[in-house]
């Protein structure tokens, strides 16, 4: 029986992001990678909406139960898959789409086994990664001292209670409790409270399901967008595959409990949304983008610069010939400022500003180049961007480009200036930062190796001149 309520915790919030993207009309049903975008984007954008309807319930005094969480959603799923159907963006598929979707009949034998193989090898990882979590109890330290505390306390009170610093717990502060992290956003202790409330009990294994679901959402947006962008579906499922299989990525998912992983999803999709709406200027693309963006500060708090870094895209794709320009010169100014910060001592988001530049480049190296976290992504993209540099700053890669840029150049500050590069002696600092990217340097990666191979193709066919 518990493994139906788990079945059905996952399920509601899947149900309820697929359907409010269908309502939206995103994405568009002429695109033969919507099933996987709608998929793929719907329980990020499903989990998100589900946090904040109990935070809606707790401000109102209303206790978390089945009843009060999942029957208020469940009339939203209804009234708008009601509202696809009567806009025609719902419709009942035929078989053969059906099929073309699942595995693709275009491609030639060789390339459609390969495609099979893959998926199933994508769908095996994430078998084991099931099992990982069903056998083993919450186990990373972060996550039972920072986050679990809060879905502890939060799902025997059945409401939202404060968090504060041992200090005011101690001046007697009424209804407070504390923990290693009080600051820390409350939207993946709520998915954790969630999924107690469904099981019916506390289950600190359990609720970590959405870990799982996190990473194959990722997945399947991750082919989605890849398709919607003409890539080759075999060039886009290795894509996927690539993203699925990350050592890394599968550790925090199996090992779930951090909100690293839920942080690379969030802000992956609002990155890829915003290069889809750099590219199309279609407005759903900028609702959906600017929703995650929102997001990504109510998973952690250095969300809120992850958020800030769509910023150039939009600026380089409103700003066609100045945009670059403009970038620049306002990446200058904000080296002086962070320069400037530093000498007075500020904190910026928890992390303390120094005036020493020292990068710990040693552990930087080893992090990146010389252990098993990263496979080959590193050396992959350094050959990447060395063979393609004329394309990356130039259309349709320029956008995508910049938002990478801007998120490598956050990195190395924040390794850089501030508190972090103390702790990089671990190497855990530099590889957890590092994920929230990692889902987009691979994407980007694929899409980089595409252009490539459709201007050898056009210079294949171009005649020839004599």
């Amino acid at each position: 029986m518990e493994s139906v309520q788990i079945v059905v915790s996952v399920a509601l919030p899947w149900l309820l992001g697929v359907a409010v993207l269908a309502a939206l009309g995103w994405p568009r049903r002429d695109e033969g990678s919507s099933p996987w975008l709608a998929v793929g984007y719907g329980y990020p954008a499903g989990a998100i909406l589900l946090t904040l309807w109990m935070r809606v319930l707790s401000v109102a005094g209303v206790g978390f139960s089945r009843a009060s969480i999942a029957l208020p959603l469940l009339a939203i799923i209804a009234g708008t898959v009601w509202w696809a159907w009567r806009t025609r963006y719902l419709s009942v598929p035929s078989a053969d789409a059906l099929r073309i979707v699942i595995t693709p009949a275009a491609l030639p034998r060789w390339q459609r086994m390969i495609w099979i193989v893959l998926t199933a090898w994508i769908a095996l990882r994430f078998a084991l990664v099931a099992a990982e979590i069903a056998w083993r109890p919450l186990y990373p330290w972060d996550a039972w001292v920072q986050w679990a505390t809060k879905a502890r306390v939060w799902y025997e009170l059945g409401r939202i209670a404060p968090f504060g610093t041992p200090e005011q717990w101690l001046a007697g502060t009424p209804g407070l409790y504390f923990d290693a992290s009080p600051g820390y956003p409350g939207t993946m202790p709520l998915l954790q409270v969630w999924t107690c409330v469904m099981i019916g009990q506390w289950d600190d294994s359990a609720m970590n399901w959405p870990w799982l679901a996190l990473l194959i959402a990722l997945t399947l947006a991750v082919y989605g967008v890849l398709r919607g962008e003409k890539v080759a579906p075999l060039t886009a499922m290795i894509g996927a595959y690539l993203v699925a299989t990350l050592p890394l990525l599968d550790v925090h998912a199996a090992l779930a409990g951090y909100a690293d992983l839920p942080q690379a999803v969030v802000y992956t999709l609002a990155a890829l949304a915003t290069y889809r709406w750099c590219l199309r200027r279609d407005a759903r693309d900028a609702i959906v983008a600017l929703a995650l963006a929102c997001a990504c500060p109510l998973i952690k708090n250095p969300g809120l610069v992850w958020a800030l870094t769509l910023l150039p895209a939009v600026v380089v794709t409103l700003l066609p010939r100045h945009g670059l320009r403009a970038l620049a010169t306002g990446a200058t100014i904000a080296i002086v400022v962070a320069f400037v910060l530093a000498r007075t001592q500020w904190t910026v988001l928890g992390y303390p500003l120094r005036l020493d530049f020292a990068p710990a480049w040693r552990e930087l190296v080893r992090t990146y180049f010389l252990m098993g976290n990263w496979n080959l992504l590193w050396y992959g993209l350094i050959v990447l961007w060395v063979v393609a540099a004329r394309r990356l700053f130039k259309p349709p890669l320029l956008p995508l480009s910049v938002t990478v840029a801007t998120g490598l150049a956050f990195l190395f500050i924040v390794f850089s200036i501030t508190e972090a590069a103390v702790w990089m002696a671990d190497l855990t600092t530099a590889n957890r930062a590092t994920l929230h990217l990692a889902p987009l340097l691979i994407t980007s990666g694929m899409l980089i190796w595409n252009q490539l191979n459709q201007s050898a193709s056009t210079a294949d066919l171009a005649p020839d001149p004599a």
